[in-house]
């Protein structure tokens, strides 16, 4: 399971199923939440209910004052790392577009098959679902591609 998903059916569970006087351990910190706020926030939640907390990657333990401390650090790391991350992807996406890169998956029709489907549509006795099948795509993405090309 992802570590950056808001959503955590697994992480739900196991708080459900957890009891005071039990232990939480994951694997590595930033398995439990992505922002330092919701990692604080599960780990207080975990103390208020007497259930304590282990990272085996980080060797932490909060049942200790020592442990929570040194969670806390961790926890700021973990999100300045994931920031940098995220300054460094944005940073490299500018760089490609501005060397004329947009990315995404190349288009399925070319602007001249959007012509001749445009041309055939034009045509009372074909349906869209057949000019779609002659182009090898769904009427879905005909229609995205005639609607696009109208747009501008």
């Amino acid at each position: 399971m992802s570590g950056s998903t808001t959503e955590r059916p697994g992480l739900s569970e196991a708080l459900g199923y957890a009891r005071s006087g039990d232990v939480l351990i994951v694997w590595k910190l930033d398995r439990l939440g992505r922002s330092l706020a919701h990692l604080i926030e599960v780990v207080q939640q975990l103390h208020t209910e007497g259930i304590g907390f282990r990272s085996l990657q980080e060797n932490m333990d909060t049942t200790t004052s020592g442990g929570q401390l040194i969670f806390h650090i961790f926890g700021a790391l973990a999100e300045f790392e994931r920031a940098l991350i995220r300054e460094r992807t944005q940073a490299r996406l500018s760089a490609a577009r501005a060397r004329g890169r947009i990315g995404g998956r190349p288009p399925r029709l070319s602007a001249d098959q959007i012509r001749m489907a445009q041309r055939q549509l034009q045509d009372p006795d074909l349906t869209m679902a057949e000019v779609a099948q002659a182009f090898h795509v769904s009427r879905t993405t005909l229609y995205r591609a005639l609607k696009k090309t109208a747009q501008g």
